[in-house]
């Protein structure tokens, strides 16, 4: 199959594109290089085994032409090209909300013209302020108001949705929306607030740890290739078309937990810091206490369930980003 990934120079997307040409696909990445980097695709894309198969283009998703030509080549698509990261959304917020919501308009449009089935990866942060768990695909959205800019990147994947499922419902375009609970591992940066590489770079360099706030606001974490794994076998599931799934592991613990898990797997002396929001983040912010995923659904479609403990992921960004890791460079 010809597989195109937006986005496929990112954490995410480099991880899945390399599985696809591992399955023997042919596979195209768009990405713009904006969060996304060569590195993450360096390691695979100059294997000869891969030259023919892989093909890269540098170039934005709101690009008519180019993406006309890329969609109509492709036989599927996955659309992961977005902002990353909160603190990413914070310092561009006119940047992440067109992005996300344009691009995501010139995806669909095309996939509709060429009646190419589409996934599309949206985010747990869709839920809002939330208190309770586990969270189900059916619960209602609750938000803070919009002069609180945390909250854009979240109604703008949750408008992502309603497109989706709108040309499911209005042209029959086979669509797919995935709800990722914080996927963590190999090639994941701590640049845009990804808590778990942020906390092992502190802990190998002697810093002390930033826990945002009191730090019992609870998490749950996902390896990448599990989320791999789940978005490949729900692009082929039948079932899964016109549906919004989740996908996330079950294992729940406090950030302040997590710092102390880190300081233990990394034999790290280093102390454990903690920053009240209002410090670490401009007043456009607020948290959500608490988010774990309820992945029933996911399980029938698919028979979902995440293999990789927490300790073996972060145990994988350890290795990733130990300084005598060539694969960390």
């Amino acid at each position: 199959m010809r597989i195109l990934i937006t986005g496929g120079a990112g954490f995410i997307g480099s991880h899945l594109a390399e599985a696809h040409l591992e399955k023997g696909d042919e596979v195209y990445v768009i990405d713009d290089l904006s969060t996304g980097s060569l590195d993450n695709i360096r390691s695979f894309m100059d294997k000869p085994a891969y030259e023919s198969r892989f093909f890269f283009v540098r170039d934005s998703i709101l690009n008519h032409d180019k993406m006309l030509e890329l969609v109509g080549t492709c036989d599927c698509v996955y659309h992961l090209a977005a902002a990353v990261g909160v603190l990413y959304v914070l310092e561009y917020p006119f940047e992440s909300i067109r992005t996300n919501i344009q691009g995501t308009e010139k995806v669909l449009e095309l996939c509709n013209k060429f009646k190419k089935r589409v996934l599309i990866t949206s985010s747990s942060e869709v839920y809002g302020k939330h208190t309770h768990a586990p969270l189900a695909e059916t619960d209602d959205i609750i938000y803070g108001p919009s002069s609180k800019f945390r909250w854009s990147y979240a109604a703008s994947k949750l408008m992502d949705e309603f497109m989706a499922l709108a040309y499911h419902r209005t042209n029959g375009l086979e669509t797919v929306v995935t709800r990722l609970f914080n996927t963590v591992g190999p090639r994941q940066t701590g640049a845009y607030g990804m808590v778990i590489p942020r906390f092992v770079g502190q802990a190998m360099r002697g810093e002390a740890l930033t826990v945002y706030g009191d730090g019992k606001q609870t998490r749950t974490f996902t390896y990448v290739k599990d989320v791999v794994e789940a978005l490949m076998g729900l692009m082929a599931c039948a079932e899964a078309t016109g549906e919004v799934l989740n996908v996330g592991g079950t294992e729940e613990i406090s950030i302040e937990a997590l710092a102390r898990r880190v300081l233990a797997l990394t034999g790290s002396q280093s102390e454990m810091d903690y920053i009240p929001y209002d410090v670490a983040f401009e007043k456009d912010f607020e948290d959500m206490q608490r988010r774990v995923p309820d992945i029933q659904k996911i399980k029938r479609c698919i028979d979902f369930d995440p293999r990789t403990d927490l300790n073996a992921i972060i145990t994988s960004v350890i290795d990733y980003m130990s300084p005598d890791m060539t694969t960390s460079r």
